[in-house]
């Protein structure tokens, strides 16, 4: 199943495809209020919409990010790809050097940008806009200690999100946040792909370009710790509340990357895509 936060009519509503290309509208406010509720109770709707033929078209809607407003901060993972790891080290070993364990660190999201919504650049504080495509797992209902044989449970669907990053800050501070989480850095879309369509844990092929320039490219199980992995190890002492979005790493690719770095300038076009889910482009200004 695939379900959308759209605007339809000036008016947001959250929709389940339930025939290709066609929408049917869900009783829910918002995706945070389907993602919180009972998954019995929300099984049966999803259910009895996926029956429907759908009220509208896709290209009838504006698609917005499937979670516009996140409960909380999005959980990342940081350097969870080897090849991405020996980059970033490169690019300031003092900032990205992390040996054995996983790195976790949050991104404030309090609006995500939806598919072709602009990335603003904040050039007025950023000198290294960077870009990073990643799968984004979205929780359905609340994890604490989980095993890895049962972390699949918890975990209601994907999407994309842009991790963007403004390398000045995230490198100048000590932690991460403030460079990750200037207002509209974490684009997300197009649409939540529900966990059965997909292998446990998933294996997509993910991509990244850049004006068209094939930038990132690797299959989402090259993961450095898994998605069992992840949930285990954060629900131990710690409740991972239904609609938790956890970001989880990006591949090789990224500006920082290049030699010299490639990074974003105003105008440009990042297009983000995971087979599957589909692709989450946005322009930069």
């Amino acid at each position: 199943m695939k379900l959308y936060t759209v605007s339809w009519q000036n008016r947001p509503l959250v929709c389940l495809e339930s025939q290709p290309g066609w929408l049917t509208p869900l009783p829910y406010e918002t995706m945070n209020h389907l993602l919180m509720d009972a998954p019995d109770h929300r099984d049966q709707v999803l259910a009895r919409a996926a029956k429907g033929r759908g009220e509208f078209s896709l290209g009838d809607v504006t698609v917005l990010a499937p979670i516009p407003h996140p409960r909380q901060d999005v959980i990342c993972l940081g350097m969870n790809y080897r090849a991405h790891k020996a980059e970033a080290e490169q690019f300031d070993p003092a900032a990205f050097t992390r040996e054995g364990q996983a790195v976790y660190f949050a991104k404030r999201a309090s609006r995500c940008p939806g598919p072709g919504a602009p990335i603003p650049g904040h050039f007025d504080l950023v000198d290294s806009l960077d870009y990073e495509v990643e799968l984004a797992v979205v929780l359905g209902k609340d994890a604490r200690n989980v095993t890895q044989e049962t972390a699949m449970d918890c975990v209601f669907g994907y999407t994309i999100l842009n991790d963007v990053s403004a390398r000045n800050l995230q490198t100048g501070h000590k932690q991460w946040y403030f460079g990750k989480s200037l207002d509209g850095f974490a684009p997300m879309g197009p649409c939540i792909v529900t966990r059965e369509e997909f292998a446990w844990p998933p294996a997509q092929a993910i991509r990244a370009w850049v004006n068209g320039e094939l930038r990132q490219e690797a299959v989402t199980d090259q993961l450095i710790f898994s998605i069992p992995h992840i949930l285990q190890e954060l629900s131990r002492g710690m409740t991972l509340q239904a609609g938790t979005v956890i970001a989880t790493g990006t591949p090789a690719g990224v500006g920082m990357g290049f030699d010299p770095p490639k990074f974003l300038k105003a105008g440009d076009v990042v297009r983000c895509e995971i087979d599957g889910i589909g692709v989450l482009e946005n322009p930069v200004e």
